[in-house]
């Protein structure tokens, strides 16, 4: 019976190599929450997740003084107690927030190590779907500097020339008229038989303010419009839902299955872009996508292609993986030791036990120390 030895917990702050603005703020660096849970027969398994522009100490509080002392000791195998216990412990700190991913990273380490220690991949472990790739989609389109709805459309361009039947950009920082304009130059260069995503980042307040710009979208037929409000405002994630025919996305910073149920019972979102290092860990998201498949509803997680790659291959109702081709955005992967590779818009799963990756040590090392629970 392998028992949960020690926990280690780190919160590197990682800059960019470029400033890369959204619909409604910039960011300069981001500030990832590690942990590596080892257990009494010497396995390790590793988690992690996203915490924001700044503030990875609270991660590390979390971690020390609320989460690991409920794991030290324990069987590693009782995934769904362990959840509750976490959550318990925190439920005046936590439920959402850097708390619910501190929750998060624990609960990946331990299907990790769980996976590593059976010596499984983790889509296997998890019971598959797809045994060898999953469909993604190319995400980028961010606002640059100098950067015109040409130049989006020569970004949009690449991806599919790299194979790759989807694409995603960024919108909502600019007037109606202007982007309008970078939706029609990615739609033109990428050509009609591409799915078109389009990313709001919580651009709109109010659904007069969203119709001003989807009414000019809608011709370029996208895939869908993802976080259009703010993402506590179900509402009106509901009432754009009923006003427009692009399926509405959401959900990626979603806590908990019961939000996500809150949005499935409002119809406020066709496609659930519910995040594993966010909701809860693996076995949250699991709960919901399985919730999700009740109601119709499409899985296409957010961000971490190197974490949901896996758990797209064992989902019925999941249909993309979001893939990030460089690390100008998705630094992240500049923390790990090996990088999943795509073929044909396709991403090719780890076939090594677990996740099939580690931590970076020697760049890791650059931007912060392991502290350690026993």
């Amino acid at each position: 019976m392998p028992t949960i030895q020690s926990i280690e917990v780190c919160a590197p702050g990682i800059p960019l190599d470029r400033v890369t603005s959204f619909s409604n703020r910039s960011v300069s660096h981001r500030h990832y929450g590690l942990v590596r849970v080892r257990s009494s027969e010497g396995i390790e398994g590793i988690g992690f997740c996203y915490v924001g522009s700044a503030g990875g100490a609270i991660f590390t509080t979390a971690v020390k003084e609320l989460l690991a002392p409920v794991l030290i000791g324990q069987d590693s195998y009782a995934v769904e107690g362990l959840w509750q216990k976490m959550y318990q412990e925190s439920l005046l700190q936590g439920r959402s927030g850097t708390v619910m991913r501190a929750i998060s990273a624990l609960d990946i380490a331990l299907w990790d190590l769980n996976a590593r220690t059976h010596g499984l991949p983790l889509h296997k472990f998890l019971g598959a779907v797809e045994l060898e790739s999953v469909p993604a989609y190319a995400s980028g389109g961010y606002y640059l500097d100098g950067k015109t709805p040409g130049h989006l459309g020569e970004e949009m361009a690449s991806y599919v020339a790299k194979g790759f039947g989807a694409v995603k950009m960024k919108s909502g920082r600019l007037s109606p008229a202007e982007e309008e304009q970078r939706v029609r130059a990615a739609r033109e260069a990428v050509g009609p038989g591409v799915e078109l995503m389009i990313d709001l980042n919580n651009a709109w307040s109010d659904v007069t303010q969203a119709l001003q710009y989807v009414r000019r979208f809608e011709p370029y037929d996208p895939y869908f419009l993802e976080e259009p409000f703010s993402p506590d405002d179900i509402a009106n994630h509901a009432r754009l839902a009923a006003r427009t025919r692009v399926p509405i996305a959401t959900a990626e910073i979603g806590y908990g299955r019961w939000y996500h149920k809150a949005l499935m019972d409002q119809a406020a979102a066709a496609i659930l872009q519910t995040d594993a290092a966010v909701c809860g860990g693996i076995t949250e998201w699991r709960r919901i996508a399985q919730t999700a498949s009740s109601y119709g509803l499409v899985m296409c997680p957010h961000w971490f292609h190197d974490l949901h790659a896996p758990l797209v291959a064992s989902t019925v109702n999941a249909r993309y993986v979001e893939f990030f081709w460089d690390d100008q955005v998705l630094n992240f992967r500049k923390l790990v030791d090996r990088q999943l590779e795509q073929k044909g818009g396709r991403v090719i799963l780890h076939q090594e036990p677990g996740l099939g990756f580690g931590f970076d040590e020697a760049y890791l090392a650059k931007f912060a120390k392991w502290e350690t629970v026993r």
